[in-house]
């Protein structure tokens, strides 16, 4: 049996640490199968030395999350166990950058893993970033983000938005009304963020100048798009040559984001997928990011993580079945 003590720097870092009903503690103490004891300003962590180690791990980077003005989640301490059982949670201090930018309803967004950390990093250093991973990782949401971040320091003069119009088992001619009113419900996931980060209000306003745009992919053909910040999203279901025409549409002073996950395609049969022929093609060029997404990065309710896997799991079996 083996023991240690770690100490509060800060006694309000205990209540944070600890969480509703002690929900955080209850979850290291499952993990790593020890026992946790508060004792004033002091924790004692008790259990075989291997797991006690671990434990005491992530009760520190977590501490050290609460010394840098973090919110301690669930989502953070899953997250700081699995890279302490990775053995990377060194590299957590990295991911806590200042927040890209605020939403209306004053919630800094920042990159939550290490993934999103490098995926912002990506952008902030590179013309054209294309990031592939599973649901749930932030690609939309931090793209937008930074997006908002670059308008608003005038980097840029207009976001544009935009997706393929392709049906998920759905069809667009079963949607009521004219065709604007077929196609927004496939761009509702960039709308909702951009009136997270700056208000129905301001929205409409900027809409209506034309400095922000959502359309769906096909309005892009025949345009120069200069200063702008253009994000495509789902890009998985775009054709090779949706994908070329709207690489080729990238102007000066502008940036690109291109996102998309290879496991949801929902092109017909036989068709390549643009999103992965680019992520061939491309990876080798200068002033082009290319940012791939794990199930750890998922942020979503920690069953959003267990589908991801398990569907992964799936395809991996029936993949090699194939090969026999």
């Amino acid at each position: 049996m083996a023991e240690q003590t770690i100490n509060f720097e800060r006694m309000e870092h205990a209540a944070g640490l600890f969480g509703s009903f002690d929900e955080n503690i209850k979850i290291i103490e499952k993990e790593f199968s020890v026992a946790i004891i508060s004792r004033g300003s002091s924790l004692s962590v008790s259990g075989e030395e291997g797991r006690v180690e671990k434990a005491a791990r992530t009760i520190n980077t977590l501490l050290m999350m609460l010394s840098k003005g973090e919110t301690i989640s669930e989502q953070n301490v899953r997250y700081c166990i699995a890279m302490v059982n990775d053995g990377i949670d060194h590299k957590m201090e990295q991911m806590l950058k200042e927040c890209i930018c605020v939403t209306t309803k004053g919630k800094p967004v920042k990159p939550k893993t290490l993934g999103q950390s490098n995926y912002v990093e990506t952008i902030e250093k590179n013309t054209i970033t294309i990031g592939v991973g599973p649901a749930g990782t932030g690609k939309t949401y931090l793209a937008v983000a930074m997006a908002v971040a670059a308008f608003k320091a005038g980097n840029v003069a207009r976001i544009i938005l935009t997706r393929p119009a392709v049906e998920a088992g759905e069809k667009l001619g079963f949607l009521p009304g004219d065709l604007q009113q077929k196609i927004d419900p496939y761009l509702r996931p960039l709308y909702d963020a951009l009136f997270d980060m700056l208000g129905g209000e301001s929205f409409q306003k900027y809409q209506e100048r034309g400095s922000i745009e959502v359309a769906p992919l096909a309005y892009m053909r025949g345009r120069t798009l200069d200063d702008s910040f253009i994000i495509l999203d789902e890009g998985q279901n775009t054709s090779r040559e949706q994908m070329k025409m709207f690489l080729t549409r990238l102007g000066f002073n502008s940036k690109m984001v291109i996102n998309g996950d290879i496991s949801q395609i929902d092109l017909p049969d036989g068709k390549q997928s643009g999103l992965v022929e680019v992520f061939r093609l491309l990876k080798n060029i200068d002033g082009i990011g290319i940012v791939e997404f794990s199930d750890k990065d998922v942020v979503r309710h920690r069953l959003v993580q267990d589908i991801v896997k398990a569907y992964e799991k799936a395809e991996n079996e029936r993949k090699s079945g194939g090969r026999r």
